[in-house]
């Protein structure tokens, strides 16, 4: 078994075990190559890589829409064998557009739909229903049309929906993307909810401001696995992201911009809350002050770290 960084729980059976998966559309374009994971109980995974690099036809095989060369198994068993009343008990697939996966007149179908082709008694459905709109808060707009939804609401719904089929591992296509701020930090902290309750979080996302919130573990796709870390590895190889299109945190950049005249920390913040961690410190560490100041090499560092994010003048 492969040593996982950033894994939570190892020595254990993977949750999701991808082994050589390849897939090439009719157009014979390559889509997936070689494709080989291991994702362990409740990890939180982020998949990040340009467009076109293959996450959602990677997601595709999850729900078991695509099949093609190589194998998937869930908890150690192939996803072939799980009929889908089972599958869907394991995994949870939302897709970016969330008008794909609203189809019932009103939210509270929507969300009762999955639990009721379960089989669930009459009770057990508005149950999980009843807590999956709290946990979104979506409850007020159960009798709503989902279609005349906002698209952060329908969001939430779809999320919910997953919900509420109690499923071990929760994937998840761009869940913040076109979101205004309020929403956005609203499914973060359902994520983290879910994830903190003992629910495998696998996240496809550009947002890379959210991705140390998402991820313990990073894996760049680009048609192949290209490297997988943490968060921190991933953001610090500027070849890798110049190479797959990827951006770093504005945080991050913003600190890497700090180092050059004066203000050195052992790790770069990734987001807001280190940041202002590490402000605290360096203002307690320097009684109060911190003392920035420009040296022969800082304008060559600044100009160079421009250049790295595309800014600079070539």
């Amino acid at each position: 078994m492969e040593e996982k960084k950033g894994s939570k729980i190892e020595n254990q059976i993977p949750a999701l075990s991808l082994s050589h998966l390849t897939y090439i559309y009719p157009n014979k374009k390559t889509a997936l190559f070689d494709i080989s994971f291991d994702v362990f109980p409740g990890e939180k995974i982020a998949i990040v890589g340009p467009n076109g690099a293959g996450k959602t036809t990677l997601f595709l095989h999850l729900n078991y829409t695509f099949k093609s060369k190589g194998s998937i198994q869930i908890n150690g068993k192939d996803i072939s064998d799980y009929k889908n009343a089972d599958r869907v008990k394991e995994i949870g697939i939302m897709f970016a557009d969330p008008d794909n996966q609203l189809f019932m007149p009103t939210v509270f179908d929507d969300i009762a739909f999955g639990p009721l082709n379960l089989g669930l008694s009459e009770d057990e459905v508005k149950k999980r229903v009843k807590d999956a709109m709290e946990m979104t808060k979506t409850t007020d707009l159960k009798d709503r049309v989902p279609h005349h939804l906002s698209f952060g609401q329908k969001k939430k719904v779809v999320l919910a929906s997953i919900i509420a089929l109690r499923p071990k591992i929760l994937v998840l296509d761009e869940p913040t993307a076109n979101l205004d701020p309020k929403s956005k930090r609203d499914v973060l902290a359902i994520i983290d909810r879910l994830n903190q309750d003992g629910i495998t979080t696998i996240v496809a996302t550009h947002d890379v401001n959210l991705l140390s919130e998402l991820a313990d573990r990073v894996i760049v796709l680009n048609e192949r696995i290209i490297e997988t870390g943490t968060p921190r590895e991933i953001f610090s190889d500027i070849r890798l992201l110049q190479n797959n299109n990827l951006e770093a945190p504005e945080v991050f950049k913003l600190f890497q911009l700090l180092s050059c005249i004066g203000f050195n920390c052992e790790e770069l913040p990734l987001n807001f809350e280190e940041a202002v961690n590490e402000i605290l410190s360096q203002i307690k560490n320097g009684e109060g002050h911190i003392h920035l100041h420009s040296h022969s090499e800082s304008h060559e560092h600044i100009h160079q770290l421009k250049k790295n994010y595309g800014n600079g003048k070539h």
